[in-house]
């Protein structure tokens, strides 16, 4: 994959670098760990520019947002209120409640983790959903993924242009931190996971 990248890079420029990171924003496994130090590279090989290559890498990630944003919007707050209102969902302690609590979380102080969660990889892109599904304020959800999404791009780039023909080893970096982030967001699940079997589902099993 990584040869693909760079010959699509190497022959179209700017243009591939905004549409690997759309791309990257909407299908997440696919590493702007390693489209971002690549690109950084470029600008030592080719005549393109470091402001440039992050502009277009930041117009993607905006771009890719608003798709997953969109999703968010379609499942809309009443749909997933049905959903878990619904006997199955009930048997495995959820409440259309529930939802309706989280959303009204996110509308009140949650917005600020649309920025923040930009530079955090692989929930990075994920926020959009929640953010589309609470009606987030299209201007704001906008500015807040370009600030988030411009430092991301700006320090992968920029730490690959620096590296030069070792912006690999940047990439591997990366992609460290991601694997650890992941790491802790897989051991938090599981904690969630067993404190949810302990508190709602066994004892909606007692009472049915």
């Amino acid at each position: 994959m990584q040869d693909l990248f760079f010959s699509f890079i190497d022959q179209f420029g700017y243009f591939a670098i905004g549409a690997l990171i759309f791309i990257e924003n909407v299908f997440p496994p696919i590493p702007s760990e390693v489209i971002l130090p690549l690109s950084g590279f470029f600008t030592t090989t080719t005549n393109m520019v470091l402001p440039l290559v992050v502009i277009s890498a930041t117009a993607g990630s905006v771009l890719g947002a608003y798709i997953l944003y969109g999703v968010g919007w379609v499942l809309s707050r009443e749909r997933l209120m049905r959903f878990f209102d619904t006997k199955p969902m009930r048997l495995l302690g959820f409440k259309g409640s529930d939802i309706a609590s989280a959303i009204d979380w996110f509308d009140r102080k949650g917005q600020v983790t649309v920025l923040i969660c930009r530079c955090i990889p692989v929930v990075r892109s994920l926020i959009s959903i929640p953010a589309g599904t609470a009606r987030m304020n299209p201007v704001k959800f906008t500015l807040f993924t370009l600030l988030g999404s411009a430092v991301w791009n700006t320090v992968l780039c920029s730490l690959g242009a620096a590296a030069g023909s070792a912006w690999e080893t940047v990439s591997e970096q990366a992609a460290w931190v991601s694997n650890m982030v992941e790491y802790a967001i897989i051991a938090i699940v599981v904690v969630v996971a067993i404190w949810w079997v302990v508190k709602r589902i066994i004892p909606n099993l007692k009472k049915n």
